[in-house]
């Protein structure tokens, strides 16, 4: 104690108090670099968007009743094809473009009148997206847009049956989300359908 009263009472020992001391633990403290990337980060959600009984068995309900009215069986929209040559670290954002395209191309078309829930799934999966506004890729964008565009032709070939497979994929599409975007997987989320 006597000796943490002398070095307050001259410079230079503080000088020796925060070289020796508090430098090193700055500079190993977890801080981000400057210009360190945060993207990452940006692209994560917290698990409890996904435990809502309420909004999970409202999007897994909408799925299951336009499924039902899904003819074709032979093609997926929503599924690991969407992941092919997609890092690890990308796949949270692309599955906040998946969902930006449907909310905006399916769901909120006039499909929304056809089947219950559309308009609150239609919020929830918007509020989603807007938790990642500043998620972004990192790399190379050629493989999300490519595989982005496959799966909106594959909705576009089976012209208006594709509007209602999405929405019967939006189990799927939670799921994938979930996985994507939290930082423990929940465990066999997407096996159902695939």
């Amino acid at each position: 104690m006597a000796s943490l009263q002398t070095l307050s009472k001259s410079f230079p020992g503080w000088v020796f108090f925060c070289c020796c001391c508090c430098l090193p633990l700055l500079l190993t403290s977890s801080l981000p670099l400057k210009g360190a990337s945060t993207a990452h980060h940006a692209c994560k959600l917290r698990k409890i968007n996904f435990q809502q009984p309420y909004i999970r068995n409202r999007t897994y309900t909408l799925a299951k009743t336009a499924s039902a009215s899904d003819k074709d069986t032979d093609n997926r929209l929503i599924g690991q094809q969407l992941f092919i040559n997609i890092k690890e670290n990308n796949r949270c954002y692309l599955m906040k473009r998946v969902v930006e395209f449907v909310v905006k191309d399916v769901l909120l078309t006039e499909v929304k009148y056809q089947y219950p829930y559309v308009e609150e799934v239609a919020q929830f999966l918007a509020s989603l997206t807007s938790e990642l506004s500043s998620c972004r890729f990192s790399g190379q964008k050629e493989h999300i847009e490519k595989n982005l565009e496959q799966m909106k032709k594959k909705m576009e070939q089976l012209g208006e049956n594709g509007k209602t497979k999405a929405i019967g994929e939006l189990d799927l599409l939670f799921d994938y989300m979930e996985n994507a975007c939290t930082d423990v997987p929940k465990k066999g989320g997407n096996k159902k359908k695939n």
